[in-house]
């Protein structure tokens, strides 16, 4: 599994939210470049960044953050937030994007979904992102009411492969994974999946990697990381500890 570094950038500035309040935020980094360098030359192979005042807005504010990033670093980037227009979407892939990830509009546009599997599946993640086990949308500022689990059902219907699962309820708490709900997420996923949501020890990580679900491809961490629980080489290590 890989350990994915997130990155969260709201006014310009690397920052970390609890619960995915925007005001409760924390400004780690003055500079997304600064976060992404310093998880890099720490060993990261591979980051999460999200552009919440996208994720907020419904239209990207931090396309010149990513370019910068991928222009100077040599990682590859898997980025979301405010991507609910095709042209948003071949813009974030233009600006260096290896993958994009979709949010709200996979949820709520169908005909949208469909354009973007058609012209860059391979390059499409998707997120389901959850408050009480309900899908959350719009920078999570909006909960459905569909389930976690029947979203992703759903969405591999029309032909989505690869997930991100948030769960919104421990995002920032460092509490650790809810492995019954990691469970019953991966017994709906039939492609590939990264887990995300209270992440706060390496022993998380380990629990995650022990449980063997073959379809879990990594996990993303980001205060953890910041607040020096582990550091990103105790990370990759215990993810690979099966």
């Amino acid at each position: 599994m890989i350990l994915y570094p997130a990155i969260d950038i709201l006014d310009g500035q690397a920052v970390r939210l609890v619960r995915g309040d925007f005001d409760e935020s924390t400004v780690y980094r003055d500079s997304p470049l600064e976060a992404a360098r310093s998880w890099v030359e720490a060993g990261a192979r591979f980051l999460h960044i999200v552009d919440l005042d996208g994720a907020k807005t419904g239209t990207p504010a931090h396309l010149d953050q990513l370019a910068a990033i991928t222009e100077e670093l040599d990682v590859p980037v898997q980025w979301g937030g405010g991507l609910r227009d095709i042209d948003s979407v071949k813009a974030a892939l233009a600006a260096g994007a290896e993958r994009v990830i979709l949010g709200t509009a996979a949820i709520t546009d169908p005909d949208f979904l469909d354009s973007v599997l058609g012209s860059h599946r391979d390059r499409v993640m998707v997120s389901v992102d959850t408050r009480g086990g309900k899908v959350a949308t719009k920078g999570w500022l909006e909960t459905t009411e569909i389930d976690g689990a029947e979203a992703i059902t759903r969405l591999q219907q029309r032909g989505v492969r690869r997930f991100v699962y948030t769960n919104a309820d421990r995002d920032g708490l460092e509490e650790g994974p809810d492995m019954d709900e990691v469970r019953r997420i991966s017994q709906a996923v039939r492609g590939s999946w990264i887990f995300s949501g209270g992440i706060g020890t390496a022993d998380h990580l380990r629990e995650l990697a022990q449980a063997r679900l073959v379809n879990l491809g990594g996990v993303i961490t980001g205060k953890a990381l910041y607040e020096k629980r582990f550091t990103i080489a105790e990370g990759h290590a215990a993810l690979q500890d099966r």
